[in-house]
């Protein structure tokens, strides 16, 4: 004779199949939970090593670098007095992200340290990530003219600019259009500077700045030299930015 539900024996092994899918189902739930962790394990791991590679690469530059001195080449941008105890030179890439964050945490503590005449730096912008598009040359090409008809103070002024505003490394990208705003914004004349960014009147001046870095040693951006020494002191771009600030301050 078979238990029915209804009766005390149907009932009670209702309730232990009810129990046995109940266990089999939080089984299956701590089961996939440790699958997840795992994956998650191995997937934060492989994130761990590409921060840790970009963030080699990227501070490795400089390890073979020639000599550096402030005001050595001719597509710079010098704030600060000669003369001051710390020297610093910052190669960097319009485009290049890093070159963002390097400039966040750095760009005020640098500027207070040589108005304060700590330090002088040396900004020198190359353009090596063109094979994302037209953006990084073009954007040196912009600063360069800037830089030539309007002078280093508007040009630094539109250098702060293009990295407050900078796009993403992927695109899209700004058009000369853009460019040309933003000089203007920073206290350039449209009509002087606008020929020069739309026709990349100095095209072969970012070549040449470009060329003249990788001569020096400079494998990747942001390159920072202080005292004509490579300095990456920091294990990610923030902290180094921190530290490069309070070493000259």
């Amino acid at each position: 004779m078979s238990n029915k539900p209804g009766t005390p024996k149907g009932a009670a092994k209702v309730r232990a199949k009810e129990q046995r899918a109940a266990e089999l189902r939080a089984e299956a739930e701590r089961r996939r939970r440790a699958e997840n962790l795992k994956r998650g394990a191995i997937v934060g791991g492989l994130l761990l090593l590409v921060v840790v590679a970009a963030i080699f690469i990227s501070t490795r530059s400089g390890e073979d670098l020639v000599a550096s001195d402030v005001g050595s080449s001719d597509y710079g941008l010098i704030v600060g007095e000669a003369g001051a105890p710390r020297e610093v030179v910052i190669y960097e890439d319009f485009l290049c992200p890093i070159c963002g964050v390097l400039e966040e945490g750095a760009g005020e503590g640098l500027a207070a340290a040589a108005a304060a005449g700590t330090v002088v730096v040396d900004y020198r912008p190359i353009a090596i990530l063109n094979r994302f598009g037209p953006y990084s040359a073009d954007s040196v090409n912009a600063f360069l003219v800037v830089q030539q008809e309007a002078g280093d103070e508007v040009a630094k002024e539109f250098h702060d600019l293009l990295f407050a505003d900078q796009p993403a490394e992927e695109g899209p990208f700004p058009d000369t259009d853009w460019l040309v705003e933003k000089a203007v914004e920073a206290g350039a004349d449209e009509a002087a500077v606008r020929p020069g960014i739309e026709d990349g009147s100095r095209m072969d001046d970012v070549e040449a700045a470009t060329q003249e870095a990788e001569d020096a040693g400079v494998q990747g951006t942001p390159t920072v030299v202080l005292d004509g020494v490579a300095f990456r002191d920091g294990k990610s771009w923030e902290e180094i930015a921190d530290n490069l600030v309070e070493e000259v301050s």
